[in-house]
Protein backbone atom coordinates (compact mmCIF):
# COMPACT_ATOMS: atom_id res chain seq x y z
CA UNK A 1 0.00 0.00 0.00
CA UNK A 2 1.66 3.48 -0.94
CA UNK A 3 1.15 5.92 1.49
CA UNK A 4 -0.05 9.45 0.82
CA UNK A 5 2.45 12.14 0.67
CA UNK A 6 0.42 14.24 3.34
CA UNK A 7 0.35 11.48 5.88
CA UNK A 8 4.16 10.83 5.31
CA UNK A 9 4.95 14.52 6.11
CA UNK A 10 2.54 14.55 8.71
CA UNK A 11 3.99 12.07 10.76
CA UNK A 12 7.74 12.79 10.10
CA UNK A 13 6.84 15.90 11.72
CA UNK A 14 5.45 14.96 14.20
CA UNK A 15 8.13 12.44 15.44
CA UNK A 16 10.65 15.43 15.20
CA UNK A 17 8.19 17.42 17.45
CA UNK A 18 7.50 14.80 20.17
CA UNK A 19 11.10 14.46 20.43
CA UNK A 20 12.21 18.15 20.12
CA UNK A 21 9.12 19.66 21.69
CA UNK A 22 10.17 21.55 25.24
CA UNK A 23 8.04 20.69 27.85
CA UNK A 24 7.45 24.25 29.10
CA UNK A 25 5.98 24.82 25.18
CA UNK A 26 3.02 22.07 26.13
CA UNK A 27 -0.11 22.36 27.18
CA UNK A 28 -1.46 20.99 30.35
CA UNK A 29 -2.68 17.65 29.86
CA UNK A 30 -5.79 15.85 31.42
CA UNK A 31 -4.90 13.36 33.72
CA UNK A 32 -4.22 9.76 32.89
CA UNK A 33 -6.94 8.41 35.06
CA UNK A 34 -10.05 10.98 33.78
CA UNK A 35 -9.48 9.23 30.30
CA UNK A 36 -11.75 6.63 31.11
CA UNK A 37 -14.90 9.10 31.62
CA UNK A 38 -13.99 12.68 31.00
CA UNK A 39 -14.01 13.52 26.74
CA UNK A 40 -10.68 15.94 26.98
CA UNK A 41 -8.69 13.90 29.01
CA UNK A 42 -10.07 10.78 26.60
CA UNK A 43 -10.01 12.62 23.15
CA UNK A 44 -6.60 14.07 24.64
CA UNK A 45 -4.96 10.52 26.04
CA UNK A 46 -6.73 8.66 22.71
CA UNK A 47 -5.01 10.93 20.37
CA UNK A 48 -1.83 10.95 21.90
CA UNK A 49 -2.23 7.07 21.20
CA UNK A 50 -2.79 7.30 17.49
CA UNK A 51 0.07 9.91 16.98
CA UNK A 52 2.32 7.18 18.82
CA UNK A 53 1.18 4.01 16.45
CA UNK A 54 1.33 6.32 13.47
CA UNK A 55 4.46 7.67 14.32
CA UNK A 56 5.65 4.39 15.18
CA UNK A 57 4.70 2.77 12.34
CA UNK A 58 6.45 5.16 9.68
CA UNK A 59 9.35 4.42 11.43
CA UNK A 60 9.04 0.83 11.13
CA UNK A 61 8.42 1.19 7.51
CA UNK A 62 11.43 3.19 7.00
CA UNK A 63 13.69 0.51 9.03
CA UNK A 64 12.01 -3.26 8.09
CA UNK A 65 12.33 -5.39 5.22
CA UNK A 66 9.63 -7.97 7.41
CA UNK A 67 6.68 -8.00 4.86
CA UNK A 68 4.44 -9.39 7.64
CA UNK A 69 5.40 -6.47 10.32
CA UNK A 70 5.29 -3.74 7.35
CA UNK A 71 1.73 -4.66 7.09
CA UNK A 72 0.57 -4.64 10.80
CA UNK A 73 2.05 -1.44 10.73
CA UNK A 74 0.50 -0.17 7.59
CA UNK A 75 -2.70 -1.58 9.10
CA UNK A 76 -2.25 0.27 12.06
CA UNK A 77 -1.56 3.76 10.09
CA UNK A 78 -4.81 3.20 8.35
CA UNK A 79 -6.63 2.39 11.57
CA UNK A 80 -5.65 4.75 13.86
CA UNK A 81 -5.81 6.93 11.19
CA UNK A 82 -9.82 6.51 10.89
CA UNK A 83 -9.72 5.98 14.51
CA UNK A 84 -8.83 9.86 15.05
CA UNK A 85 -10.93 11.03 12.25
CA UNK A 86 -14.23 9.18 13.87
CA UNK A 87 -13.20 10.55 17.28
CA UNK A 88 -12.89 13.76 15.94
CA UNK A 89 -15.73 14.17 14.00
CA UNK A 90 -17.96 12.73 16.85
CA UNK A 91 -16.37 15.12 19.22
CA UNK A 92 -17.48 18.03 17.20
CA UNK A 93 -20.98 16.26 16.27
CA UNK A 94 -21.28 16.01 20.41
CA UNK A 95 -19.96 19.32 20.51
CA UNK A 96 -16.74 18.68 22.89
CA UNK A 97 -13.90 20.50 21.86
CA UNK A 98 -10.86 17.66 21.23
CA UNK A 99 -7.58 19.24 22.86
CA UNK A 100 -3.93 18.87 20.69
CA UNK A 101 -2.41 15.42 21.60
CA UNK A 102 0.73 14.71 22.72
CA UNK A 103 2.97 12.10 23.09
CA UNK A 104 3.84 10.83 26.95
CA UNK A 105 7.23 11.48 28.03
CA UNK A 106 7.54 7.44 28.11
CA UNK A 107 5.92 7.56 24.10
CA UNK A 108 8.64 9.74 23.20
CA UNK A 109 11.43 7.71 24.36
CA UNK A 110 10.01 4.83 22.41
CA UNK A 111 9.87 7.31 19.60
CA UNK A 112 13.37 7.93 20.26
CA UNK A 113 14.44 4.12 20.66
CA UNK A 114 12.89 3.27 17.21
CA UNK A 115 14.87 6.18 15.42
CA UNK A 116 18.01 4.88 16.76
CA UNK A 117 17.27 1.71 16.44
CA UNK A 118 19.30 -0.56 13.59
CA UNK A 119 17.42 -2.66 10.71
CA UNK A 120 18.19 -5.78 12.42
CA UNK A 121 16.41 -4.80 15.80
CA UNK A 122 13.77 -2.74 14.42
CA UNK A 123 11.08 -5.92 14.08
CA UNK A 124 11.55 -6.83 17.47
CA UNK A 125 11.47 -3.70 19.51
CA UNK A 126 8.30 -2.03 17.34
CA UNK A 127 6.49 -5.49 18.28
CA UNK A 128 7.59 -4.99 21.92
CA UNK A 129 6.43 -1.82 22.10
CA UNK A 130 2.84 -2.07 20.39
CA UNK A 131 1.61 -4.86 23.27
CA UNK A 132 2.09 -2.51 26.22
CA UNK A 133 0.98 0.69 23.71
CA UNK A 134 -2.30 -1.38 22.69
CA UNK A 135 -2.90 -2.87 26.14
CA UNK A 136 -3.18 0.62 27.32
CA UNK A 137 -5.51 1.55 24.09
CA UNK A 138 -7.79 -1.09 25.09
CA UNK A 139 -7.87 -0.11 28.54
CA UNK A 140 -8.73 3.54 27.73
CA UNK A 141 -11.39 2.28 25.25
CA UNK A 142 -12.85 0.25 27.60
CA UNK A 143 -13.23 2.15 30.02
CA UNK A 144 -14.92 4.97 28.26
CA UNK A 145 -17.10 2.93 26.57
CA UNK A 146 -18.51 2.02 30.39
CA UNK A 147 -17.87 5.02 31.81
CA UNK A 148 -17.38 8.46 29.30
CA UNK A 149 -20.03 11.23 30.24
CA UNK A 150 -20.08 11.87 26.21
CA UNK A 151 -22.32 9.36 24.65
CA UNK A 152 -21.37 10.02 21.11
CA UNK A 153 -17.66 9.48 21.83
CA UNK A 154 -18.88 6.05 24.25
CA UNK A 155 -19.66 4.67 21.03
CA UNK A 156 -16.87 5.66 19.53
CA UNK A 157 -14.82 4.07 22.04
CA UNK A 158 -17.42 0.59 22.09
CA UNK A 159 -16.42 0.57 18.19
CA UNK A 160 -12.83 0.59 18.96
CA UNK A 161 -12.24 -1.94 21.59
CA UNK A 162 -12.61 -4.50 18.93
CA UNK A 163 -10.22 -3.26 16.87
CA UNK A 164 -7.73 -2.12 19.61
CA UNK A 165 -8.15 -5.98 20.92
CA UNK A 166 -7.76 -7.44 17.40
CA UNK A 167 -4.14 -5.27 17.09
CA UNK A 168 -3.18 -6.66 20.44
CA UNK A 169 -3.56 -10.31 19.58
CA UNK A 170 -1.87 -9.89 16.34
CA UNK A 171 1.21 -7.67 17.52
CA UNK A 172 1.56 -10.69 21.00
CA UNK A 173 1.59 -13.55 17.80
CA UNK A 174 3.94 -11.75 15.95
CA UNK A 175 6.22 -10.88 18.76
CA UNK A 176 6.41 -15.02 19.33
CA UNK A 177 7.72 -15.80 15.75
CA UNK A 178 10.21 -12.75 15.11
CA UNK A 179 13.64 -12.92 16.45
Amino acid sequence: MTLPKNLIAFASAVSVAAVAVPAAATLPTPPQGAATQQASAYLFHGGAGDVFEITSSMILLGKSSNPQVRAYATMLIDHHSRTTNLALTNAKAAGVMAPPPEMSPMQKTMIGQLHAASPASIDRLYLQQQVPAHQQALALQSGYARNGDTPLLRQTAQGAVPIVQSHLNEAQQMLRMVR
